[in-house]
């Protein structure tokens, strides 16, 4: 099967966790587009969605589901979205579509967090999958530095501005052994928006898509 294939099975899995007449949360990449294109075409009657990129938002409306502003909600029933690693307690590493900021918030909303991914996400330890790092501009240089005392390589991602008008460090060289102290820790550092360590904003399920079929995993 490819991972294609594997994706279009875990956006069509995740269907089973969207309630008839709420307003849900959206995450961004290919595998969530997977997840958008199932849930127009379930007939599944939502109220609405809140998105965590434009790109999101575009897709969902040129597909005829409502989006609202995060500021329009207080809470979310779930929250569906990928990641670009994952670990065996549902800690993950996400951004590598330089939405990281706007994910966590959107995360933040919601009770229940159902990542959608592939078999080749889920790791022992986090970190092999470049962290991405959402900077204020000017602190990027400082930021790159600190990274490079604790012996990792900090790259900013070339020609990349988010849609919050921040720059992307992606670190290499990370084994990040304690998800949730290294989240707290980094994202103190001055200049930093969003550290791309979902640990607080953990997964509580994930569908991870296999050649056996789709695995659910709880944490």
């Amino acid at each position: 099967m490819t991972q294609d294939e594997l994706k279009t099975l875990v956006g069509q899995a995740a269907l089973q966790y969207v309630q008839p007449g709420s307003i849900i949360g959206v995450g961004t990449g290919s595998t969530v587009d997977k997840f958008i294109d199932a849930l127009a075409a379930s007939g599944l009657q939502i109220k609405g969605a809140v998105s965590s990129s434009l790109r999101s938002t575009e897709r969902m409306q040129a597909l005829g589901i409502p989006v609202f502003e995060a500021s329009e909600v207080q809470s979310l029933g779930v929250y569906i979205d990928g990641a670009d690693e994952i670990d065996h307690a549902g800690h993950m590493i996400k951004g590598g579509g330089a939405a990281l900021t706007r994910e966590k918030i959107v995360a933040d909303l919601a009770e229940q967090f159902v990542c959608i991914a592939d078999e080749s996400k889920l790791v022992k330890v986090l970190g092999q999958f470049p962290l991405p790092v959402e900077v204020i501009p000017m602190a990027a240089a400082q930021i790159a530095r600190r990274f490079a005392a604790l012996g990792a390589q900090a790259s900013l991602r070339a020609g990349v501005v988010t849609d919050n008008g921040g720059h992307i460090l992606d670190v290499r060289g990370l084994a990040v052994t304690d998800p949730q102290a290294f989240e707290a820790d980094v994202n103190q550092w001055p200049g930093v928006v969003t550290v791309g360590v979902f640990a607080r904003n953990r997964a509580s399920v994930c569908l991870l898509g296999t050649a056996e079929g789709v695995k659910t995993l709880a944490f």
